[in-house]
């Protein structure tokens, strides 16, 4: 296990010593002088940064590190510092850390691929879940985590960021108020650019056994927000998907990047070197694991795909054109809702520090009228997202009108949209989401509201 997650609607933050006992979170009560016992399970960028350092920073008065826990000595060291808590202990057994430090909740931020058994471990040993995307990487790990959410009565959420944005929000309110009539299909094509998408390559992500492939790892984000969007769950999946650019594919290839001979001809040559955390957290601490933190965008035995599109029948009939790619000229997306009654439209271009334009922008076309623009502000962190949801993990009474709530249900049906769809581009077949686990779809989605705690 390679270590490098929200609880919504009210915040987790009752110490699990004052609910032992308990059946049912909704008897559970929090005193305002209450702060939560947070650990964090992972202490990669994403780890430090969103969960670590973000939490130190701005929800000190409701939360406290317990605990950090990785496999890589070296690489929890160096993120306890990042963090910025020299005397939170650190760990690398997740049961001990779990039985010494009780924590209330525990931010899994781990490979995708431990998701599954860390969370419910967790769970079992009496901590609330906040597991970052994808919850899971097959069917069988979503089938596990289905299972152990009935058997605990912990809560588990899954860290859906996106849903959070303002720029997301603005669709789902305009979806919700029926200014285009039913909706009957969506496109919605994702891209990454020549550094953001050469990223995944690089990483453990490249390996279909830790992450999937995109379809599970990225695609997970892209998938909820349809789930969400259309307000039903996703029924088949009929899928294409090759690896044409990275892998086997290049011209010439070596382990990474600081020990290529072709660094001057590559356009893929990242130099980790030039950041200084990185070297901290990263290349200080390869002698423990072996992890190239800058690895060949080239390397053989990389087995995900590059180029994918997928069509999406949904229980209620709405049907999707989805499709990624991850080497375009910039990172963004495009996405068009049609109607009965109008059209919605909305394109955004992500990580362009030459864009002057300081909203996103969503166009209405409703039928026989004029068209409308909603603008939303740009926003750190996930165009806003980190910060609107750790605010509903963290800060008591935070409400959800947007049901941004993401529990197992939620985490699972966007997961099992990529693994049908990696299953259908291998087997060149559609792939009913029903066969795959014990979820049944339903026409119209099931909210899964925060528990009162």
């Amino acid at each position: 296990m390679a270590v490098s997650g929200a609880v919504a609607g009210t915040s987790l933050i009752t110490p699990v010593s004052s609910i032992a006992g308990t059946n049912s979170l909704s008897s559970i009560k929090v005193t305002d002088r209450a702060r939560a016992r947070v650990a964090l399970v992972g202490t990669g960028i994403r780890g430090v940064r969103a969960f670590g350092e973000d939490v130190v920073r701005n929800y000190s008065d409701y939360a406290e590190f317990v605990a950090l826990m990785d496999i890589n000595p070296g690489r929890l060291r160096a993120g306890r510092e990042w963090i910025g808590i020299p005397n939170c202990p650190i760990y690398t057994d997740l049961d001990t850390m779990l039985r010494e430090t009780r924590p209330d909740i525990v931010f899994v931020i781990s490979d995708d691929d431990t998701h599954e058994y860390i969370t419910n471990r967790c769970m079992e040993l009496g901590s609330h879940v906040v597991v970052e995307k994808p919850m899971a990487i097959d069917e069988k790990q979503i089938q596990s985590m289905i299972d152990a959410d009935k058997r605990n009565d912990r809560v588990c959420k899954v860290a859906f960021n996106y849903r959070y944005a303002p720029h997301r929000t603005a669709m789902w309110e305009v979806l919700r108020s029926g200014e285009i009539g039913e909706l009957k299909s969506v496109d919605f094509n994702w891209y990454l650019d020549y550094d953001h998408g050469a990223r995944y390559f690089r990483r453990w992500h490249r390996l279909m056994e830790k992450g999937g492939s995109l379809w599970v790892h990225k695609s997970t984000h892209h998938f909820d927000l349809l789930n969400w969007w259309i307000d039903s769950d996703p029924e088949v999946v009929f899928a294409l998907s090759k690896l044409e650019v990275f892998g086997h594919n290049g011209p010439f290839r070596s382990t990474h990047c600081r020990a290529c001979p072709h660094t001057r001809e590559c356009r893929y040559f990242w130099d980790i070197t030039r950041r200084e955390r990185y070297v901290k957290l990263y290349t200080n601490n390869e002698h423990y694991d072996g992890y190239l933190r800058d690895g060949c965008v080239f390397r053989k035995d990389i087995n995900i795909f590059d180029k994918h599109t997928a069509t999406i029948g949904y229980k209620n009939g709405v049907q999707v054109a989805y499709s990624l790619v991850c080497y375009s000229p910039y990172s963004g997306f495009r996405v068009g809702f049609q109607g009965t009654e109008g059209r919605m439209d909305a394109w955004i271009e992500e990580c362009n520090p030459l864009s002057n334009v300081d909203f996103d922008q969503v166009v209405v076309f409703p039928r026989g009228g004029r068209r409308r623009f909603i603008n939303t502000p740009k926003l750190p962190g996930h165009s806003g997202g980190d910060r609107r949801m750790m605010d509903q993990i963290l800060i008591p009474g935070c409400s959800d009108p947007f049901q941004a709530s993401a529990g197992i249900r939620d985490g699972a049906l966007s997961c099992l949209v990529g693994i049908a769809a990696r299953k259908s581009s291998v087997s060149g077949q559609p792939v009913r989401i029903e066969d795959l686990t014990t979820l049944v779809p339903q026409v119209k989605k099931l909210y899964q509201p925060a528990m009162v705690v």
